[in-house]
C-alpha cells in the first residue's frame, strides 16, 4: 500500500475495478461504463459588491445510457473537476442500483456559501443556470440537477425560475430540476429523503438475524448506539428518524466546531435547535466536548454515520474505528485504502451508492410528479379511504364489536403524498439491499457489500448498453 493518499476519484475507480475484475464483460464495455461522457468546465463573471469575481464551475454527465442524466449541484470552495467526475460516476451506479432510470451527473460551483450574501448566491446560481442552458446541460429530458452539499430548495427554485425564463412555454419545464420547495412543484418528503433512506437501509441490513449475529449485534436498530459526523440535512434526518422511529441512541455528534459525546444519548432535535440558537453544538447540556474534533472516528458505538464530505475515514485514522457498522450517508466518506483496513478488522461498510440513494429516489418521484402535472394521491386517496371504511364496517357487523374513533381513523385513511413517497422509498431500499445481499452471499470472491453493489450496478448499466446496440 502506497503512503500517498488516494484521491476520491481514484478510490471510486479502484472500487469499480475490483468489481469489474469479477465480471465476464468485454473490456471496451467496462471502459465505456467507467468513463465520463461529457465534462463542461466553465468560468463566468458575477458582480460581488463593487467588483467582479470569476466563478469556477462544472457540470459532468457521466453516462448517457439512460436519459435524462441526474445529479446534485455542490457549492463548496473545495470543488474541483476530479471530485465532480467522481460524484457523477457514483450517481450512474447509484441510479442503476436502485432501478431509477437516469444516467449519472453532478455539478459543482467553487464557492463557499458562507462567504456570500443570499443576493450574491442568487446571482451566482442564476448565472450558472444560464451557462448550463447555453450548452444544453439542463432540461427535463436532458439533465436534471438537484441539491447537494451547500445547496438546497432555495437554489433549486432560482434554477427553475431562470430555466423557465429562458424556455417560455415549455410545458414540462418544472421537471428541469428537483429538490424544489413543495409550493413550487416540489414533493413532500424530499428534504428528509436521503436521511430517511439511510434509516431504511440500516433497518433492512439489521433485519437479518444471522447477519446481525455475525457482527455481534441483536437484530433491529432499537437500542443501537450511533455516532453522526455532520449535522446537515442528511445527518440531521438520519439522527431524528433513527431515534424516533427506530429507537437508536445517538451518543456522539461531530460538526465543524467540534465533537460532543454523551453515553446516555443526545436528542438530535433539541441539539439542532440549540445549534441554531447558539451557533455551535459545543456546550449542549449533558455532553462533553472531545479535545480533538477528528476523534469522532474512534468513539465507541455500534453504528458510525459519516454524513459530511468524502474521504473522512482514510488510512491514517481507519485503525481508530471501533464501530461494528459504518453507514456511508455521505458520498465517498471511506477511502479505498481505509476500506482495506476496516474489512480486515471485520467492520461492515454499508456503501454510499446504496445507503444514500434516498435522495435520488425521491427526486425521481418528484420528476414523475412534475411530468404528470399532478400530486401523488390525488386520484386514489378518497377512493381507498371509502373502501377501507366499508371493510371496517363489514368486520364490525360480522364480529359485533366496534373499533374506537382513533382506530377507525387510522384504519380507514387514504395515503397522502408523503405516505406514498415514504412507502416507495422504503420499497426501493428493501429491494436494492436484497439484490446486493444475494450477490454478496452467493458469489465467490465477493468479500464486501460495496463490491456486491458495484457488480449489481455494472451489470445493469452493461445490460442497457447492450440493449441499445452499442455493444454486441
Amino acid at each position: 500500500m502506497s503512503n500517498k493518499q488516494a484521491s476520491f476519484h481514484q478510490s471510486v475507480e479502484r472500487n469499480f475495478d475490483k468489481a469489474a475484475n469479477l465480471l465476464d464483460l468485454p473490456k471496451g464495455l467496462l471502459d465505456q461504463i467507467k468513463a465520463p461522457n461529457a465534462i463542461y468546465q466553465m468560468r463566468y463573471p458575477v458582480k460581488i459588491g463593487n467588483s467582479y469575481q470569476v466563478i469556477e464551475a462544472y457540470r459532468v454527465q457521466h453516462s448517457h445510457h439512460r436519459l435524462p442524466t441526474k445529479g446534485g449541484i455542490r457549492f463548496s470552495h473545495l470543488v474541483n473537476q476530479d471530485e465532480v467526475v467522481a460524484l457523477a460516476s457514483l450517481m450512474t451506479y447509484k441510479c442503476a442500483l436502485v432501478d431509477v432510470p437516469f444516467g449519472g451527473a453532478k455539478g459543482g460551483v467553487k464557492v463557499s456559501p458562507r462567504a456570500y450574501t443570499p443576493e450574491q448566491l442568487e446571482r451566482i446560481t442564476r448565472r450558472y443556470t444560464v451557462e448550463l442552458v447555453r450548452k444544453n446541460f439542463i432540461g427535463p429530458g436532458t439533465d436534471v440537477p438537484a441539491p447537494d452539499y451547500g445547496t438546497g430548495s432555495r437554489e433549486m427554485a432560482w434554477i427553475l425560475d431562470t430555466y423557465q425564463q429562458l424556455n417560455v412555454g415549455e410545458i414540462d419545464a418544472i421537471a428541469c430540476v428537483t429538490g424544489k420547495p413543495v409550493n413550487q412543484n416540489g414533493i413532500n418528503g424530499r428534504t428528509e429523503a436521503t436521511g430517511r433512506g439511510v434509516f431504511y437501509g440500516l433497518k433492512e441490513a439489521l433485519s437479518y438475524a444471522d447477519d446481525a449475529k455475525a457482527m455481534g449485534l441483536e437484530p433491529g436498530i432499537e437500542g443501537k448506539t450511533m455516532v453522526i459526523q455532520g449535522l446537515g440535512n442528511v445527518g440531521y434526518y438520519t439522527g431524528i428518524i433513527s431515534q424516533e422511529e427506530g429507537g437508536a441512541k445517538v451518543v456522539g455528534v461531530s460538526e465543524i466546531e467540534g465533537t460532543i459525546v454523551n453515553p446516555n444519548g443526545i436528542d438530535i432535535k433539541k441539539l439542532f435547535k440549540y445549534r441554531k440558537d447558539k451557533g455551535t453544538i459545543i456546550g449542549f447540556p449533558g455532553t462533553k466536548k472531545l479535545e480533538v474534533r477528528e476523534d469522532w472516528v474512534g468513539i465507541e458505538c455500534d453504528i458510525l454515520v459519516p454524513a459530511a464530505l468524502e474521504s473522512q475515514i482514510h488510512k491514517k485514522n481507519a485503525k481508530q474505528v471501533k464501530a461494528k457498522i459504518i453507514a456511508e450517508a455521505a458520498n465517498g466518506p471511506v477511502t479505498a485504502d481505509a476500506e482495506e483496513i476496516l474489512l480486515k478488522k471485520g467492520v461492515v461498510i454499508l456503501p454510499d451508492m446504496y445507503l444514500n440513494a434516498g435522495g435520488v429516489t425521491v427526486s425521481y418521484f418528484e420528476w414523475l410528479k412534475n411530468l404528470s402535472h399532478m400530486r401523488f394521491g390525488r386520484m386514489e386517496k378518497r377512493f381507498n379511504a371509502s373502501q377501507f371504511t366499508k371493510l371496517v364496517n363489514l368486520v364490525e357487523r360480522s364480529t359485533g364489536k366496534s373499533v374506537s374513533s382513533r382506530e377507525r381513523t387510522f384504519l380507514t385513511r387514504g395515503g397522502d403524498e408523503i405516505d406514498l413517497v415514504r412507502s416507495g422509498l422504503e420499497e426501493t431500499m428493501i429491494t436494492a439491499y436484497g439484490q446486493i445481499r444475494e450477490i454478496y452471499k452467493r458469489r465467490r470472491k465477493v468479500e464486501d457489500l460495496r463490491t456486491a453493489a458495484f457488480i449489481n450496478a455494472i451489470n445493469k448499466v452493461a445490460s442497457d448498453y447492450t440493449s441499445l446496440g452499442v455493444f454486441p
